[in-house]
């Protein structure tokens, strides 16, 4: 059996407030956010909360709308609570748009999940892996780095890049060009692919958090799970003695942005003892090692249906690059399904991607609000579903219930039944009282039980 581990997405979301008719914006992001989180602040008084399913929801920095999903320990919850957050943000939006025109603000507030924005601006997609504490931390995790390199030929969200000859190209990855280091503690002043600041929200001593920040904000749901399991995968096999092929590359920061240009998945990338290598070839090793780990583990023989969807995704997704034939995988992998949408769009128009009208139509596929493409893409069967919507809108309001994230829904369900007030972080919950503050620590994010938790809910129906 192999060891459980929780995981979670942040996704920080671009935000508009786009004119009725043709004008500039009525409103700039930074009103539209504070527009969006009124009922937010409303209810808690803050623009910064935990929710009942366990989720972190918040305004960061530059008007960034972001949600982090709750602790999750499997692949299908964390699909359900990342949707969630989804129809959370779009929730929020309808209600803004109400508002506005209550108000007379000629404008309509959308939301879009991915990662820059017109001026170039860019902001993240976020994943988080609970890993066991070791003192050779870094050491291991730099055999990841070519595999977070060249992930995006299968996971990227691809991406309208504008070039310095002004011609527009369509590239893999929204986040290649944003990457500026490969691993480092600083998280804006060098961007790096995985982030060591030490934050483990759990017990220091036995495990740590890897912070990826390199990966696309994704659309499609496979895509998403996609992700997390060839990136599991890879941590399993770690964390087991596994030893991860040797494909340390000369410049990281050169062939993540090679890479993203090269849609045959080609690109020659120098390896730093020597010689070439292509973003196919280091894939496909990297899912040979994996997978022949987990085989020879007994891992296979049990693996519940949707992993086994998944890793053989990975297997699918990197012969449609080698064979370029992004039509095979076009309702499960974003930057294909795009690719193909803005390919017909320009055959029908007779244009190419230089034209705005273009432009638009790759905005309105990452746009979550009603107005976006991602719903009825997903009804019409152009994008794969791989969780019935009233499961995700179950996880709105439900944590998931095989980690911590089940106590913390808990309490606050129970301090907003009796109207408490109450503080809450990743491993604190607090119950503020006139006579002092009662806390407690969950340190372990696989916890579902917690006698100190009971207690204090105990407090509140007394």
């Amino acid at each position: 059996m192999k060891t459980r581990r929780v995981m979670g997405i942040e996704t920080e979301y671009g935000i508009i407030c786009a004119p009725r008719k043709h004008s500039n914006p009525p409103i700039d992001a930074e009103e539209a956010a504070q527009v969006l989180f009124r009922p937010v602040i409303e209810r808690h008084r803050s623009t910064n909360t935990f929710l009942e399913n366990g989720a972190r929801l918040y305004l960061d920095v530059g008007a960034h709308p972001e949600y982090a999903t709750a602790e999750c320990d499997n692949i299908r919850d964390l699909l359900a609570q990342d949707r969630a957050g989804e129809l959370l943000f779009a929730n929020l939006a309808q209600k803004a748009n109400k508002a506005l025109k209550k108000e007379g603000i000629p404008g309509d507030i959308h939301l879009f999940k991915n990662n820059v924005d017109s001026q170039g601006n860019s902001f993240g997609c976020h994943e988080n892996y609970m890993i066991r504490r070791r003192a050779d931390y870094r050491h291991r995790i730099e055999r990841l780095v070519p595999f977070f390199v060249t992930r995006q030929i299968i996971t990227g969200a691809g991406v309208l890049y504008k070039g310095e000859d002004g011609q527009v190209r369509y590239e893999f990855s929204q986040r290649s060009h944003q990457m500026w280091d490969a691993i480092s503690s600083a998280s804006t002043r060098s961007r790096p692919m995985i982030n060591t600041r030490d934050e483990p929200h759990g017990n220091p001593e036995l495990m740590r958090r890897m912070h990826v920040i390199v990966g696309d904000s994704n659309i499609a749901q496979p895509t998403t799970g996609l992700k997390i399991a060839t990136t599991e995968a890879l941590l399993i096999m770690l964390e087991e003695g596994g030893i991860l092929p040797d494909l340390e590359l000369a410049d990281s920061m050169h062939a993540i942005r090679v890479t993203s240009g090269d849609l045959s998945g080609r690109a020659n990338l120098e390896l730093k003892a020597g010689g070439y290598i292509s973003p196919l070839d280091i894939q496909q090793r990297m899912r040979d090692a994996a997978m022949n780990h987990l085989d020879a583990k007994g891992y296979m023989a049990d693996m519940d249906p949707l992993l086994t969807y998944l890793l053989d995704l990975w297997t699918r997704a990197l012969e449609a690059v080698k064979n370029r034939e992004p039509e095979k995988i076009s309702t499960e992998i974003d930057w294909a399904a795009k690719l193909v949408l803005l390919r017909r769009y320009c055959e029908r128009a007779q244009t190419n991607l230089n034209d705005s009208r273009v432009q638009r139509l790759d905005l309105s596929y990452h746009d979550i609000t009603p107005g976006g493409l991602r719903t009825k893409m997903e009804e019409t069967g152009l994008l794969r579903r791989i969780i019935p919507q009233e499961e995700s809108q179950a996880a709105m309001v439900n944590p998931p219930r095989t980690t911590r994230a089940a106590l913390r829904g808990e309490f606050i369900s129970q301090a907003k039944l009796h109207r408490r007030d109450i503080s809450v972080d990743w491993s604190t919950l607090r119950l503020i009282e006139a006579q002092g503050n009662s806390t407690v620590i969950m340190d372990d994010p696989l916890a579902t039980e917690n006698a100190d938790v009971a207690r204090l809910i105990e407090e509140m129906n007394a």
